[in-house]
């Protein structure tokens, strides 16, 4: 068994309260003489009170109560204070089932340990039933294993009460991923026949509940989804925990039907998510033969969530399949692979071309550097497929630092050629704004290719402003002062606030190619390219249009106002050798 509670520093250590290597509470500790414990002794003949009490003194502080009603005020009294009870059975004042059962109903009470003594032997069952922790007969044990049984009764009570502490979420209630993990574990020990099935519960969207209602109500909205799925996995055999803030674990009884599973966990929380634009995801991996290990289960429940889009008309439910099992064995190739493709340059650079529509020809005036993966085996590999992966994986930063390397050398390439060189975009991701060495190394690049930090703009998608305002802006205020350009990518797509756009310091607005796909005259989607277009205006920066395919697009930008554009309908990417042409091309027109 996993150990549950382990010493976190030398403090915890050097406390009275310690753990010694089978993770129970050390009782005798150095400071043992600050923490003596109360017994409480009941029992209606003095002898018997005298007779333990001198037994168990020189350790513990005593009290006593000669009756069952005298004794369960003492403890409802000193509930706080008490480490055990030790408790006659039959007494002339209420007799000990009277307090154990006063104990057992009162949830402040039932922790505390009892030991039960009499000489009704036949009685031990009844009271372990009814609560009772160990029972000692009359005439009594020697002195020793009195001391020793009130001694381990106490440790295990206090144990206990950590474990208990330690293993449940103070938010919600439920078991924390630690003890939930070693819960499940234990099950699968003693249930090796039992199929099941892991289940995660992602609850979507959930900072913007705190950033736009205030943690209170993020706080309130976990509970009751945490008492759903309370209550969902205990109908379905199982257990749950809260994993990370937005994030809940189920395991429970394989299910046949997961529909069901569905519409009691989408119906419960539909109805409180929806006024919130917020929405679950369910992903299932039923492990029915244990093939795979508790985490690996987890996992691919994890994994077939991510497969459910966010948007509100997506499924709410996806089962782990074999399909999803060859994308993961697909996924951890293409991350081993990286570090030889990097080193062979399997990684390509293409450049997309971007257009000034706001004179009466278009003129070239910079260009999108956009990746491409030539794998030896897979062939050319899918943006989609690898970045997503590499930002999942904390590797995204090898491959940005690589793509802006290369696009500097090709910067170069084309001023030494041409005696100028057109503007071209780079993608900064957001594990890139974290890096403190950002800027300095950009300034590195630059200077190494003898280029200007005007010619190489920096695209930053709207969803890494919108994760930590104050942590970006102050570093795109760095970047753009050492003369970087700054492009808000994928402007739409996020949901930065009128009054946080105001405070952003950018260059350049581009549009998310989901506005442009369906514009057309006068409906709703050109309705709100217009009025994006108005907002850059009094902003003071240009808009630049991205996935154009088709003439009627452009000429419906053009006429808005909008003032660069990019997509198919000029150029699909090019290669470097490509986008010269197209540079010798514009000069001459200028000529």
């Amino acid at each position: 068994m996993d150990r549950l509670l382990e010493p976190q520093n030398d403090l915890i250590k050097d406390d009275a309260m310690t753990f010694d290597g089978n993770t129970r509470l050390d009782i005798g500790a150095k400071y043992e003489k600050d923490f003596r414990r109360t017994v409480l002794i009941v029992d209606d003949e003095p002898v018997n009170l005298r007779i333990l009490g001198n037994i168990l003194k020189e350790e513990y502080d005593i009290v006593f109560a000669q009756g069952g009603a005298e004794a369960l005020t003492i403890i409802k009294e000193q509930k706080d204070f008490l480490s055990l009870v030790l408790l006659d059975l039959y007494m002339h004042d209420g007799n000990g089932y009277f307090v154990l059962d006063g104990m057992r109903d009162d949830d402040s009470l039932k922790n505390i340990p009892v030991i039960v003594i009499t000489a009704a032997k036949t009685e031990e069952v009844e009271s372990l039933r009814r609560g009772a922790v160990d029972f000692l007969g009359k005439p009594y044990d020697s002195p020793e294993v009195i001391k020793a049984r009130v001694k381990r009764a106490i440790e295990l009570s206090i144990d206990r009460n950590i474990i208990v502490e330690t293993g449940v979420d103070s938010l919600t209630g439920l078991m924390t991923k630690e003890f939930f993990f070693q819960y499940a574990r234990e099950y699968d020990k003693f249930h090796p026949d039992q199929q099941v099935d892991a289940v995660v519960l992602n609850f979507c969207k959930f900072h913007l509940v705190n950033e736009l209602y205030g943690r209170t109500m993020g706080d309130n909205l976990i509970r009751v989804i945490a008492m759903t799925a309370r209550e969902v996995a205990r109908s379905c055999g199982g257990v749950a925990c809260r994993y990370n803030a937005d994030c809940f674990y189920m395991y429970i009884e394989h299910q046949e039907d997961y529909s069901l599973l569905k519409d009691m966990l989408v119906q419960r929380i539909s109805d409180i998510l929806s006024p919130l634009d917020a929405r679950i995801r369910i992903g299932v991996y039923p492990d029915l033969y244990r093939s795979a290990n508790l985490e690996q289960r987890f996992d691919r429940a994890t994994a077939a969530s991510n497969t459910i889009s966010k948007n509100i008309h997506s499924p709410h439910i996806a089962v782990y399949d074999n399909q999803m099992h060859e994308k993961e064995l697909y996924e951890a190739r293409l991350l081993g692979d990286m570090d030889k493709a990097l080193e062979e340059h399997q990684f390509m650079v293409v450049f997309q071309p971007k257009y000034d529509i706001t004179t009466d020809t278009p003129r070239l005036c910079s260009a999108e550097v956009l990746i491409r993966w030539k794998h030896p085996e897979f062939g050319f590999v899918r943006p989609d497929s690898f970045m997503p992966l590499f930002e999942e994986n904390g590797r995204i930063k090898e491959l940005d630092r690589y793509v802006w390397r290369e696009a500097a050398k090709q910067l170069k390439r084309w001023k030494d050629l041409y005696g100028t060189a057109v503007p071209i975009s780079v993608n900064v991701s957001r594990v890139d704004i974290y890096d403190p060495d950002l800027v300095d190394y950009l300034k590195q690049i630059i200077a190494e290719n003898n280029i200007s930090a005007s010619e190489l703009h920096l695209e930053i998608t709207e969803t890494a402003y919108t994760d930590s305002v104050t942590q970006i802006k102050g570093v795109v205020e760095g970047l753009r002062n050492e003369g970087f350009m700054v492009e808000m990518d994928d402007f739409g797509k996020g949901y930065s606030s009128l009054n946080m756009l105001t405070s952003l310091p950018i260059d350049a607005l581009k549009l998310d190619m989901a506005f442009i796909t369906d514009i057309a005259e006068n409906n709703k989607e050109m309705s709100m390219v217009e009025f994006v277009l108005e907002i850059a205006r009094f902003l003071g920066v240009p808009v630049i249009a991205e996935g154009v395919e088709s003439a009627s697009q452009y000429l419906l930008l053009k006429k808005a106002g909008c003032d660069i554009i990019q997509g198919y309908y000029f150029s699909k990417p090019v290669s470097a050798t490509e986008f010269g042409h197209l540079i010798e091309k514009s000069r001459m027109a200028a000529r």
